[in-house]
């Protein structure tokens, strides 16, 4: 199950970085896996809510669209959605990428991270082994110009890293994705902050070397052509 916020979501006329996981993993494991998740549609900013199904690639399979995530949510937003998610879809895995919009408009990073442990709580107690992967807060315009957002940002990515080590355990692991390296806002978002093309390959390459390095799911990441 893929989590997220507008990253993860995407908007219409997007891939998503979960499309190419999707890729990914079908190279890989063919059809030994499925996606999950109580949504499956894109943001739509002239409606200004998540309708479109106008993904990039029409022929990105229906079931293979689904996801918890949300255009402005958090993990604020999250923490009281994924035990009911969890419990309905029954994924095996989550794939988390959220931080940004919490620091950004509604928590600071201790806030936020109180808001993270409440959320491995509240999936553990839907699915006591369910296994997650969870991305830092990734560079992201505001943060090259707004220093004391930056240092929230790192101090964010600090206690998340805590959070992992705190709280993983053999029966249900959490793993810390690395930052995507030379992440570059000019060449890897459309406008500083959500990825294009290019930045959907780099987040979904960081989910899946984890997955793989950790754990034996998947292979090397192989970007598509598209």
């Amino acid at each position: 199950m893929f989590v997220g916020d507008s990253m993860t979501i995407g908007r219409a006329g997007d891939y998503t970085w979960r499309y190419r996981m999707w890729q990914h993993l079908r190279s890989t494991l063919g059809d030994s896996f499925s996606v999950v998740g109580p949504r499956d549609a894109l943001y739509d900013a002239a409606a200004d809510a998540p309708v479109s199904d106008a993904y990039a690639d029409p022929a990105f399979p229906q079931d293979a669209r689904r996801h918890l995530a949300g255009w402005g949510e958090g993990w604020q937003h999250m923490a009281p959605l994924i035990g009911p998610a969890v419990a309905s879809a029954e994924p095996d895995v989550l794939l988390v990428s959220l931080g940004l919009i919490d620091l950004g408009f509604y928590t600071d990073a201790p806030q936020t991270a109180v808001n993270v442990r409440r959320f491995i709580a509240q999936a553990r107690a839907a699915r006591p082994d369910i296994r997650m992967v969870l991305l830092p807060v990734i560079p992201n315009v505001r943060a090259d110009s707004d220093a004391p957002f930056a240092a929230q940002v790192t101090a964010f990515n600090e206690l998340l890293a805590k959070a992992v080590a705190d709280l993983s355990t053999p029966a249900s692991p959490i793993l810390l994705a690395a930052r995507p390296q030379g992440y570059e806002l000019g060449q890897d978002t459309y406008d500083g902050t959500h990825p294009n093309a290019s930045g959907e390959h780099r987040l979904a390459a960081e989910f899946a070397s984890a997955l793989h390095q950790a754990w034996s799911i998947g292979g090397p990441y192989r970007a598509a052509t598209v």
